[in-house]
């Protein structure tokens, strides 16, 4: 098989296509052959050692394919499953090893590909929506960088909740993307801020250190902030008083992996995707498919915000 792998941290040059031995599964671990592996910001900081790992290592958190092998003693899953799963390194892959009770059935309505695209992206998108803050009908909702891959998940799902959507963009054909999701608003990122001061229940931010300020000042009081992203770059240590001094404001920053820790989460957040996506509901934008050894030009075109949807890398 072939297999993106790294073998220390770094620029995208780090990145190398591999062959490597066919994996075999332990117990309780299941081999799928992947049909489609997701590009997300968190393989970025894999790579570049933001987020330490074990050395050598494939990378790549999320995919869908086929069950073509199965270890003993595992059960609720068998060769010719389709499944998805996300939060699994080693997904940039021919073939991925995957722990069975990580994996979800994908339904026959729901085409592979998108299965895939969904799985990190849009489980955050659902416990942002149902969990961090559980948006109700009429709420104001600001979405930041709604061109992107979680953006449209987000004002799509925040749609269905009954919200009112505003979101921030860079440019007018972003702008277009954001409205066609069901954006009810959108904004220039260098002017949100002013425009609205005080009018939002919460805020989904993924772009981090330049949005953050001006974040917290659009806040209402005992409004929320939901940080889940760095695209921009971290933010710096933010002092208490300042949650205090705004409206006694709340602020967290939340990962997938606290969400679908438990099987009946997993299962559940998988499942009101597909079955938005089934019914038609949830629109999922693939903005391009790589082959999996292209695997750097796909983080180069992420990092460098040249996308406007998801990113997948076709085995």
């Amino acid at each position: 098989m072939h297999a993106i792998v790294i073998a220390a941290q770094g620029g995208p040059e780090v990145l190398e296509y591999v062959e490597r031995p066919d994996p075999t599964p332990a117990a309780g671990e299941v081999v799928v052959d992947v049909a489609a592996s997701g590009v997300n910001f968190i393989d970025i900081y894999h790579r570049s050692g933001a987020y330490p790992l074990p050395l050598p290592t494939v990378i790549g958190s999320e995919g869908a394919g086929v069950v073509s092998a199965v270890g003993v003693d595992t059960a609720g899953v068998a060769v010719g499953d389709t499944v998805a799963w996300a939060s699994v390194l080693g997904s940039y892959a021919d073939k991925a090893v995957v722990p069975a009770d990580q994996v979800v059935p994908v339904p026959e309505a729901v085409p592979t590909d998108l299965a895939a695209a969904v799985m990190l992206q849009g489980m955050t998108a659902q416990y942002l929506t149902h969990s961090t803050h559980e948006v109700k009908p009429g709420e104001t909702v600001l979405v930041h960088a709604g061109a992107g891959g979680m953006g449209q998940l987000l004002i799509q799902i925040a749609k269905l909740r009954g919200a009112k959507v505003i979101t921030t963009t860079s440019s007018a054909a972003k702008e277009k993307l954001a409205r066609e999701a069901g954006a009810d608003e959108v904004l220039r990122y260098d002017d949100f801020a002013d425009a609205l001061r005080g009018k939002v229940d919460v805020v989904y931010d993924g772009v981090g250190a330049t949005t953050f300020d001006g974040g917290l000042k659009v806040l209402r009081r005992r409004g929320l902030m939901a940080l889940y992203g760095a695209a921009s770059g971290p933010v710096p240590p933010v002092d208490p008083q300042r949650l205090n001094a705004a409206g006694s404001l709340f602020l967290t920053r939340p990962k997938l992996a606290d969400h679908i820790a438990e099987r009946d989460e997993l299962l559940w957040r998988a499942s009101d995707l597909f079955g938005w996506i089934a019914s038609g509901e949830l629109k999922v934008n693939v903005y391009r498919r790589y082959p999996l050894a292209q695997a750097a030009r796909a983080q180069e075109d992420l990092a460098a915000r040249r996308t406007t949807g998801k990113l997948l890398l076709i085995p």
